[in-house]
């Protein structure tokens, strides 16, 4: 396929300009009112999965996205050193594979060259710059009313359809916590969506809030342009090397829980990262008392894969510290007591659903934490032609599970009832 010659070495603000330039045109004549076949929320990854695997079984579909380009997530809200942390083939969306060429974890400019390339394999051309405001389920005509806009200033625009895909994701909307004494600090406080690189930062002290992957990603880049990085742990947290034997650890799992209990399969992991890693408590690391699997089977909550960020801490450039009690003047208070001087905070705090500000009227999502009610593998499929794709906190494998049973379930309805689609 020709764009295996393509891809490689291609910028993000290149594929962010070709992709304005290329579909400004398109979005602007896309038709108002009825939607043959299904309204998708969202051109990520998810999304551009749920159409293209649609547009396999011969049904179209309106993607709308706020961005003016696709995979936002990646494209603008993500540092310049991140590659996938699982395997290609564990990442690849369905009817696609990866080139042969990249890597076995591709990088974000990879990855998002790759995604062009697949909206362009399957004709999608999402509807950029269009914000949903609100959709909501009309009973007496048996449709979806969807209402976005462009800007503040415009006019609401009007969709109605009879599938509606929700393909906003878990990672909607920065997490951003509030500490005591932010506006007291002084200094550069920013959250990971806004952080590229640490180039800006070298010879500062820099305080990383959140220990997830990409805490420990950041204070690792942090290291690479010699600032000096310290680490809140609040809470207990598994950390996984991201390779054992020579195979990544995720795809070892995998094989594994074909033959054993997943709570076998959870000791030999911990035995495994205690010989690789050693004692990650001695670090200020402690490990949750249920396993990782079983953790991320009932909780969603990924385990951290190590790309080095251990031996930094184990060397010391990475200092862990306790929970913020308060934040001073460039300076922070922990929880046990001692205070040290900060130029800059950053919180790698996480991201979460925005879906119950827009949705309105349905039961199939938690107003909570803005995700399916029902758990996984269930958490797909809603009620009056609502769907959910890129939910299941199984990261890009589940979005790609998501849009194939949907397209499924969408052909199988279509077929009974051909007026409704």
């Amino acid at each position: 396929m020709e764009y295996l010659k393509e891809v490689e070495g291609k910028r993000v603000h290149d594929v962010v300009h070709d992709e304005k330039k290329k579909n400004e045109a398109e979005a602007e004549a896309e038709a108002v009112g009825w939607v043959k076949g299904s309204v998708i929320v969202g051109a990520g990854p998810s999304g551009l999965a749920a159409a293209a695997c649609l547009k396999a079984k011969g049904i179209p579909s309106l993607i709308l996205e706020r961005a003016n380009c696709l995979a936002s997530m990646w494209q603008l809200k993500t540092y310049d050193r991140l590659r996938l942390h699982l395997p290609k083939q564990f990442c690849e969306l369905p009817l696609m594979p990866f080139p042969s060429n990249f890597p076995c974890y591709p990088t974000k400019q990879q990855f998002v060259a790759y995604l062009k390339a697949y909206a362009d394999q399957f004709g999608l051309r999402p509807a950029f710059g269009r914000t949903v405001v609100s959709a909501e389920y009309e009973d007496d005509v048996k449709c979806w009313r969807v209402k976005t806009r462009r800007d503040e200033e415009e006019r609401e625009r009007e969709y109605r359809c009879r599938w509606l895909v929700v393909a906003t994701g878990e990672n909607a909307e920065e997490v951003v916590p509030e500490i005591e004494g932010m506006s007291e600090f002084g200094g550069r406080i920013e959250h990971t969506s806004s952080y590229k690189s640490g180039d800006m930062l070298s010879g500062k002290d820099v305080l990383v809030v959140g220990c997830g992957n990409s805490g420990m990603e950041v204070c690792l880049d942090l290291c690479n342009h010699n600032a000096k990085p310290s680490l809140v742990v609040r809470d207990t947290v598994h950390i996984l090397p991201q390779q054992m034997f020579g195979r990544s650890t995720f795809g070892l799992a995998m094989w594994l829980l074909r033959w054993l209990p997943t709570r076998v399969v959870d000791q030999f992991l911990l035995i495994m990262s205690h010989l690789m890693l050693g004692d990650t408590s001695r670090l200020g690391l402690h490990r949750p008392k249920l396993g990782p699997l079983q953790l991320k089977n009932l909780y969603g909550k990924t385990p951290v894969l190590d790309v080095g960020t251990i031996s930094l801490i184990k060397s010391g450039q990475i200092k862990v510290r306790p929970g913020i009690r308060r934040l001073k003047h460039h300076a922070v208070e922990f929880v046990d007591g001692i205070v040290q001087n900060f130029d800059a905070i950053i919180l790698a705090t996480g991201y979460k659903s925005n879906v119950p500000s827009w949705l309105k009227g349905s039961e199939m999502f938690s107003e909570k934490d803005g995700l399916p009610r029902k758990p996984f593998p269930n958490g797909w499929k809603g009620e009056n032609g609502l769907y959910a794709v890129g939910f299941t906190k199984r990261g890009l494998l589940g979005a790609s599970i998501d849009a194939q049973r949907i397209a499924q379930d969408i052909q199988h309805i279509s077929l009974q009832t051909p007026s409704l689609a």
